[in-house]
């Protein structure tokens, strides 16, 4: 069981092309794109559905990824370390941003996303009326739900843990049981040798416009958690 993570990519660009409009204006608007670990087969998900929503923007000129960074062998963060996508962040900013702003980010997680808001900030990105680029992330974490309020990060995607678990215990206790696990997909993770059935679970987008409703009034977290 997990979630559907080629869906939590396509959120993920969603939130993206829904902040910069994308879809009636002109353009063109310049974007980075940043992976997460080379390692990590969920990654891969994630890149993918973004670029399902990304690639007709890019091929049609609206969206220019400045460095010409493109694919999971150039955009991947190893380990999925902000520190990492930092560094990196610094080096496009001062290899391809020094006559042009960048407009958004694609980011697989919010520790990467708080890495690349650090770089932003470095060069002077949210402050002096140089508004911040659209920056997205995933796992709706303390420190990036923060950065939303505070208008910094602009999206995450939560991933409710609580009904990964139900669903975790119900499908083991169906095993437990002689029965068979409910599952929903039967297509999504071959590994090769087979096509194993899968129970793929929803994610949520959260912007600074939902995050009482999603995060606080569900019981995820606590108002007091957030401040």
């Amino acid at each position: 069981m997990t979630f559907d993570n080629f869906k939590v990519g396509v959120q993920q660009a969603s939130t993206l092309e829904t902040a910069l409009n994308l879809k009636t204006a002109k353009g063109p608007f310049y974007m980075e794109l940043f992976g997460g670990s080379p390692d990590d087969n969920n990654a891969y998900f994630f890149y993918n559905g973004a670029m399902s929503v990304l690639d007709p923007y890019i091929k049609s000129g609206k969206v220019i990824i400045g460095s010409g960074q493109m694919g999971m062998d150039k955009v991947s963060t190893l380990r999925w370390d902000g520190a990492t996508a930092q560094a990196r962040m610094d080096n496009l900013l001062s290899a391809f941003y020094t006559d042009k702003k960048i407009n958004a980010v694609l980011s697989p997680y919010d520790g990467i996303s708080i890495g690349i808001l650090s770089s932003l900030k470095g060069v002077g990105y949210g402050k002096g009326g140089t508004p911040m680029p659209f920056v997205s992330g995933q796992d709706a974490e303390v420190p990036s739900v923060k950065s939303i309020l505070a208008g910094e990060q602009y999206s995450t995607i939560f991933k409710d843990t609580r009904s990964l678990a139900k669903q975790a215990v119900a499908m083991a206790t169906a095993l437990l049981q002689g029965k068979a696990a409910e599952v929903n997909d039967t297509k999504t993770y071959d590994n090769g040798v087979k096509v194993v059935p899968s129970y793929l679970l929803q994610s949520t987008i959260v912007t600074k416009d939902n995050i009482t409703s999603a995060l606080v009034d569900s019981g995820y977290y606590t108002a007091d958690q957030l401040k």
